[in-house]
């Protein structure tokens, strides 16, 4: 049976990263970099959905995910940037757990993920205005091909990143590394560490301090 190493690493985002690894090379099911990103918004309840991990930039340490700058996830981000997210690997019997800040990406990051889309997906983003009412499926559908006409499906060159569509870097400030084990004596063990503002879109950040947990 797998356990967490022992002694435990000072740094607990390579050894994230290598998860987050075996699950995309092993896993029978798709959308193994996918975590649910639980905000809370204006309202003070809390909401939850699943997203896809896109990078995991070790050395700083954050994560990278992209949505509709529009959408409630990021109307919750601009209220309150602390976030919490869980990935799940089922068949790995693993899981992580991650708290931080959410800010926005560079542009010029959101640029450079947005020109590796297909076509198809980069028609979307400017087709679809995320989680807002809809008249019916076929007006979607109508814009979809109102926008390929526009922007000329066959050159995906030519189709620019949405003004409202991004990515966000959720830098880490705790790490909670989840391992099965039998008899439920699941092995467990909390990083933590402190953020500071350094610049924009970037934190500095204090030495890891980490802890096991009972199961």
């Amino acid at each position: 049976m797998a356990t967490l190493p022992e002694p435990l690493p000072q740094n607990p985002l390579p050894l994230l990263d290598q998860w987050l690894t075996d699950a995309l090379a092993t896993s029978r099911l798709p959308n193994s970099n996918a975590f649910a990103l639980a905000t809370v918004g204006s309202s003070e309840k809390p909401s939850v959905r699943m997203v896809l991990c896109k990078e995991l930039s070790l050395t700083p340490g954050y994560l990278v995910f992209y949505t509709d700058y529009g959408s409630p996830k990021a109307e919750d981000i601009a209220y309150q940037p602390r976030v919490a997210a869980v990935f799940n690997w089922t068949e790995q019997r693993r899981q992580a757990r991650l708290e931080g800040i959410a800010v926005k990406s560079p542009e010029e990051e959101s640029d450079q993920y947005f020109a590796t889309r297909d076509a198809e997906s980069r028609i979307g983003a400017w087709a679809s205005q995320q989680s807002r009412p809809l008249a019916s499926r076929e007006a979607l559908l109508e814009e979809f091909k109102r926008v390929a006409e526009r922007y000329h499906a066959d050159a995906p060159e030519s189709i620019p990143r949405p003004p409202d569509w991004g990515g966000y870097r959720l830098w880490i400030e705790a790490v909670e590394l989840w391992v099965s084990g039998e008899a439920r004596l699941h092995d467990r063990a909390r990083w933590e560490r402190q953020l500071s503002v350094a610049a924009e879109s970037a934190f500095s950040a204090s030495p890891w301090q980490v802890t096991r947990l009972q199961p």
